[in-house]
């Protein structure tokens, strides 16, 4: 009874973290489309990169005039941490070994891929706030399964509305990416001073940088501002 009523805990966790965030992909949407993506690659985008803040990083460089080489190195250095989750996860989430749906070596790698398509911010929180291992794996699941079908859904919406404008830059929306992007962010930094020194300091670095260096290039540096924290 009490395993039962831990893993309805974790759907209902998982169905509001996936339908809340997902949410934002409307602005990812719009995003996109401002930055001068098509529907058809904002889509793709979502459905193949599926982690939020990695995308708006991509859309807001290539939308600053920055080059798609500089604007991907960004993007994944900002994924990055996605495996860290993965190496958290692998074993609370019986990753290593598992049958796969499909038995055998092929649906072994298949459920790893399945899995390691999930593995990001929203479905770790709820993964690692679940009391059993078996509510954690249903929160896993629940939460990726509800968020990628609301956010590709939403970025759908959102650049599929977006080319009907003409322009979407006479309306502002320009400042959707880094507006979402900083939504993002913000619950990360008033939870941990460590982090807010941290954002402090790319900051400082992004800034420096902008005046002499291509668009994108900045935010790439501002990863230095890791080892400036760890050196102090």
């Amino acid at each position: 009874m009490e395993q039962t009523t831990h893993r309805s805990a974790a759907v209902r966790d998982g169905l509001g973290v996936g339908v809340a965030v997902g949410l934002s992909g409307i602005a990812f949407g719009a995003a996109a489309i401002t930055a001068g993506l098509s529907v058809p690659q904002a889509c793709v985008l979502s459905l193949l990169a599926f982690t939020g803040a990695s995308q708006f990083a991509l859309t807001g460089a290539v939308g600053a005039g920055g080059d798609l080489v500089t604007a991907t190195l960004g993007a994944l250095l900002l994924g990055g941490r996605n495996t860290l989750y993965g190496l958290r996860l692998a074993d609370l989430l019986r990753v290593r070994g598992q049958r796969g749906p499909l038995g055998g070596p092929l649906g072994r790698r298949l459920g790893r891929l399945l899995t390691a398509q999930g593995v990001i911010d929203e479905t770790t929180a709820v993964t690692l706030a679940q009391p059993t291992p078996e509510a954690a794996r249903t929160g896993f699941v629940t939460t990726f399964a509800s968020l990628y079908l609301t956010w590709n859904l939403t970025t759908l919406a959102g650049a599929y509305g977006a080319s009907f404008l003409g322009d979407p830059g006479v309306l502002g929306l320009d400042v959707v990416g880094p507006a979402a992007f900083l939504a993002i962010l913000w619950p990360r930094l008033t939870a941990s001073a460590e982090l807010r020194r941290l954002a402090v300091a790319a900051v400082a670095i992004a800034l420096c940088a902008t005046p002499f260096l291509p668009p994108g290039v900045p935010v790439l540096l501002s990863a230095a501002a890791v080892l400036v924290v760890m050196a102090r």
